[in-house]
């Protein structure tokens, strides 16, 4: 079977990038590949759902002009085909003064980006947009919004089937070989030849990068963010977004609170290595990816320098009253009798072989193969700029 572009992987950035391919040359024949039996099954479809306004990002960064780039694209696209969401805007409280300066930062590099309507408020001013939240100051910023990434994702593989596109599911590319004319991609089941070949891989990115690549100094160190939900009586305590000042050493941005669209709110994430990429249990576990977790040398650097956070993250992960204390200096009133269990999602967070999270995007290019290597939060609000990036990148190799 042969395509002029073999996408592998049908989450959310993956279909967006086959929709703008297929935009910009509506004559090429694409093939996507997909190792689960739906779409958007990992990491699309298990986040909060959030708009990502731009400002935790460094100016001038992948990150910061696909998110500023996608947020449009986004809110456009949805417009355009009936796709319900909502620009709510959240609040990034200081609970303590020093958190301030750090959460100035933000501020400021919110601006650098862009953002306009951005406001410094003191407790009084915060407690006019949300009525329980005890913070000595805060950010509030009017862009964040909710949306269900999901119907986002689905919208986007009907219009790549409208465009001549098609999708393969419950095929796992086992080895993707580059030629000097085109790429053969081996799957489990049976091979398929594409002139050029994207891969969108999340949380084997990696394993990807590898079949093309195999000195990548890079791996993916999976982590679970657990959820809770607050009960139908006590939701009421949150109005629509309120996120912590981030750690600046950490690719995390805490656990917070987030409104759903369909009125729910959830409390979380934390951030707790897990022990198989697609680990959503803390029963879930893979020696052999455990294996390659706690040999790579990139993550015993990571463990030496934040291996204190790293405890916190468990502890609270198996003792709710910890999770619930954490919450607590957001909103006081929250207490452990009113969350439940909620879902839980995995991370794919690329580290370099020297101990470096990857804070922004990261892309590996061959002559005929693109990989997506890093592409966490704010992927999904970017995944239509990210898209566009990587079409034109494509289509470029093809001249």
């Amino acid at each position: 079977m042969k395509y002029d572009v073999i996408v592998i992987g049908a989450g959310i950035v993956g279909l967006a990038s086959a929709l703008k391919i297929l935009e910009k040359n509506p004559h090429l024949k694409l093939l996507i590949l997909e190792k689960e039996s739906i779409i958007s099954k990992h990491q699309s479809g298990n986040n909060s759902g959030v708009i990502h306004s731009g400002i935790y990002y460094k100016s001038g960064s992948l990150k910061a002009i696909n998110c500023i780039n996608g947020y449009s694209m986004l809110l456009n696209f949805c417009r355009e085909n009936d796709i319900k969401f909502d620009i709510c805007g959240k609040v990034i409280a200081a609970v303590s003064e020093d958190q301030v300066p750090d959460m100035l930062k933000l501020y400021e590099r919110g601006l650098q980006n862009g953002l306009a309507g951005l406001r410094v408020m003191n407790q009084e001013e915060l407690r006019e947009i949300e009525p329980n939240l005890t913070a000595v100051k805060g950010i509030f910023v009017p862009q964040t919004g909710i949306i269900n990434y999901v119907e986002v994702s689905e919208k986007y593989l009907q219009l790549i089937k409208q465009n001549g596109g098609e999708i393969f599911f419950d095929r796992n590319v086992v080895d993707i070989k580059e030629k000097a004319d085109d790429c053969e991609v081996i799957t489990r089941e049976s091979s398929f030849q594409g002139k050029y070949v994207l891969t969108c891989g999340g949380l084997y990115s990696d394993y990807l990068a590898k079949m093309t690549n195999p000195e990548i100094d890079i791996r993916i160190i999976p982590f679970r963010g657990e959820y809770y939900k607050i009960k139908e009586e006590k939701k009421h305590l949150v109005k629509n977004l309120i996120y912590p000042v981030p750690d600046p050493k950490f690719p995390f941005l805490g656990v917070h609170f987030t409104r759903m669209l369909d009125g729910k709110v959830e409390a979380g994430p934390n951030a707790v290595l897990a022990f198989k990429r697609e680990g959503y249990r803390k029963s879930d576990i893979s020696l052999k990816e455990l294996y390659q977790t706690l040999s790579w040398s990139g993550f015993r650097v990571v463990m030496k320098k934040y291996w204190r956070t790293g405890l916190a993250e468990f502890y609270r992960s198996y003792n709710k009253k910890a999770f619930v204390s954490e919450l607590q200096k957001m909103i006081p009133e929250i207490h452990e009798s009113d969350l439940e269990k909620g879902g839980a999602g995995v991370r794919a967070q690329a580290c370099s072989k020297t101990g470096g999270l990857l804070d922004d995007f990261y892309f590996v290019e061959n002559r005929r193969v693109i990989h997506v290597c890093n592409a966490p939060s704010p992927a999904a609000t970017s995944s239509l700029s990210i898209g566009e990036y990587v079409a034109d990148k494509t289509l470029a190799k093809m001249k």
